[in-house]
């Protein structure tokens, strides 16, 4: 292989006799997802401070941004979100003897790891850290190549429009409206190749609804305060409980963007909307702020320390996106207390100061918790990879320690309700409190399903979320819920 400026030869780039050469666009067309964004999130996220490099190289150019960004965070082309039926099309072209020309706006390296994984393309057009080879740059260079009218396009995006006006015939991949009304005009459109049309689904899964489930924990201690008839309170925590969820929501959209890669390496994971490129990258740009406001607009409406609960929880959600979620026990640490923040928010909004038994128990649950979300993931990991299966940094050796420590913890935490069953407090706040030792063998029940359900591999990413849905763990909760109502 031999490579120019912005370009590279693959193969003879002389085209089949009677064919015109097929020139391919990346981003967006070959692959689902924008390349550039990727690698400036993989490089903020290895390098934060390189976030004032990024204006500096602007300054320079936007041809020279997108070669330093790609030289200091290469993709990995093995596992890039590639639109499957146009890939088969190229592949039926190629069979022809039909010359393939990859033509990208991006940068020259990530372009030449697509096309050493893809094997489908005679010749490379890149942007090469001097001329940024999009629009009529791209125009001109394919003209040069190939003469007016000497070449088919694939495109995807309004910048195409002028590369279409010189092109024979235009293949259209996932247009919008307004490009397929403006490549009608400019050219004979040859195919169209588009996906179904996004539904308000489509736009609510990355922001993770169903976990908002987990935010119910708000509502503890007001209801351990046996002050579940308080409607201004119960008012105020709806509030509360909506800007919370929006906030964890700008926080699950960052952990996606950040985990691109090594989401699409996991076996379920890959299905999340970004890493599998169903929803644009954008999307998530635009919607963080969003949330981010909303949240913590609503939030400044809830009285008390409700908003300074708020920040930490984001800036703890951060910390563990970005650095804590690879340091072994540390991130199990960090993902319960995320849990536990839910409580003290709850408190922060109503005036409840939360009991010692209730922080204690909910310690150790939620430690128990995040240990077997961790397990579940290396146990689903290992039918996957085999005996050398890793989850974060996790090794599968290292799954004995993590079963032992979170059943001891969930089991801790039974001993904790016990405890508190036995204490005057308990004896003070229900009249028949013996009734409440039915609520330990209901939480060992539970607590030793979840950890048989990890060690099969059968426990999906939350077990919180999976606490709610499973019909076992709802039947465990509503029991446990009319113990406590009898021994009022």
């Amino acid at each position: 292989m031999t490579a120019g400026v912005g370009r590279t030869a693959c193969r003879s780039a002389e085209r089949a006799p009677g064919q015109p050469a097929l020139a391919v666009d990346l981003d967006g067309t070959l692959v689902k997802t924008d390349l550039l964004l990727e690698a400036v999130i993989g490089l903020l996220k290895k390098k934060p401070w390189r976030l004032f490099s990024l204006p500096i190289w602007l300054f320079r150019g936007v041809a020279y941004l997108k070669h330093q960004v790609a030289r200091l965070s290469p993709i990995d082309a093995k596992t890039l979100p590639y639109r499957e039926e146009f890939t088969e099309y190229l592949k039926s072209q190629r069979a022809e003897g039909r010359t393939i020309v990859l033509a990208t706006a991006g940068d020259i390296e990530p372009a030449r790891h697509v096309a050493d994984h893809l094997r489908l393309f005679d010749l490379i057009l890149a942007s090469d850290g001097v001329t940024n080879l999009a629009g009529k740059a791209k125009r001109r260079r394919l003209v040069e190549q190939f003469g007016e009218k000497g070449f088919d396009y694939a495109g995807n995006s309004r910048r195409d429009i002028p590369v279409w006006a010189a092109a024979r015939r235009a293949i259209v991949v996932n247009p919008s409206p307004l490009v397929r009304s403006g490549v009608a005009r400019v050219a004979d459109v040859d195919r169209v190749f588009e996906e179904r049309g996004k539904s308000l689904g489509d736009y609510l899964r990355p922001l993770r609804p169903q976990h908002w489930l987990k935010n119910l924990l708000l509502f503890v201690p007001l209801l351990a305060a046996h002050r579940g008839d308080d409607i201004a309170a119960i008012g105020t925590l709806a509030l509360a409980f909506v800007a919370f969820g929006s906030v964890a929501s700008c926080g699950y959209l960052i952990n996606d963007l950040l985990d691109l890669s090594a989401d699409r390496s996991h076996p379920n994971k890959h299905r999340r909307p970004f890493a599998s490129g169903e929803m644009p990258l954008g999307y998530a740009f635009a919607m963080i702020p969003v949330l981010a406001t909303a949240g913590f607009l609503i939030a400044m409406s809830v009285p008390g320390l409700f908003v300074f609960v708020v920040l930490i929880y984001l800036t703890l959600s951060l910390l563990y996106s970005l650095y804590v979620k690879q340091v072994v026990i540390l991130d199990v640490i960090f993902l319960a207390g995320l849990y536990t923040i839910r409580i003290l928010a709850g408190s922060a909004a109503v005036h409840v100061r939360p009991s010692q038994w209730l922080l204690a128990f909910s310690t150790f649950l939620f430690l128990s918790l995040a240990l077997a979300k961790r397990y579940g993931e290396l146990t689903l990991m290992r039918r996957v990879q085999g005996e050398h299966a890793r989850a974060r940094s996790y090794e599968l050796s290292d799954g004995d320690v993590l079963a032992g420590m979170g059943i001891s913890s969930g089991y801790v935490a039974v001993l904790v309700l016990a405890l508190h069953i036995n204490s005057d407090v308990a004896h003070v706040l229900y009249a028949r409190y013996e009734l409440l030792w039915l609520l330990c063998p209901l939480l060992l029940y539970w607590i030793s399903t979840v950890w048989l359900r990890a060690h099969r591999g059968e426990l999906p990413d939350d077990p919180l979320v999976f606490a709610m849905k499973d019909r076992a763990s709802q039947i465990v909760v509503l029991l446990m819920c009319i113990v406590i109502l009898l021994a009022l």
